[in-house]
């Protein structure tokens, strides 16, 4: 736990367990609003090839986590924290210059 704190740069124990949180609701949550994105678009489950589906339906996951990643980081009291995550995660993608980088 040590290492992770300190990887991270966060000083306590309940950071943690707030970080883990908002990872886990982010991720539930995009997932849960990729579907009726999908069915929108067109995209049913049952009648569309399964690999268009899903390929479709994580590229449609992967924005809308980035914003709810922050959006719940801040409700959550850890907007520092998943702003730099965020930053970071996207530069790795190519996508640093999107701030200005």
């Amino acid at each position: 736990m040590e290492k992770l704190k300190q990887r991270w740069g966060i000083n306590s124990n309940w950071q943690i367990v707030i970080i883990f949180i908002v990872f886990a609701i982010t991720g539930s949550t995009a997932a849960k609003l990729a579907e009726p994105l999908t069915s929108f678009i067109g995209l049913e489950r049952e009648t569309t090839n399964g690999f268009l589906y899903w390929t479709v339906r994580i590229l449609l996951i992967f924005p809308i986590y980035q914003v709810l990643l922050v959006f719940f980081g801040w409700l959550f009291g850890q907007f520092q924290f998943f702003w730099g995550f965020e930053k970071k995660m996207l530069k790795r993608l190519g996508l640093g210059f999107l701030f200005g980088d």
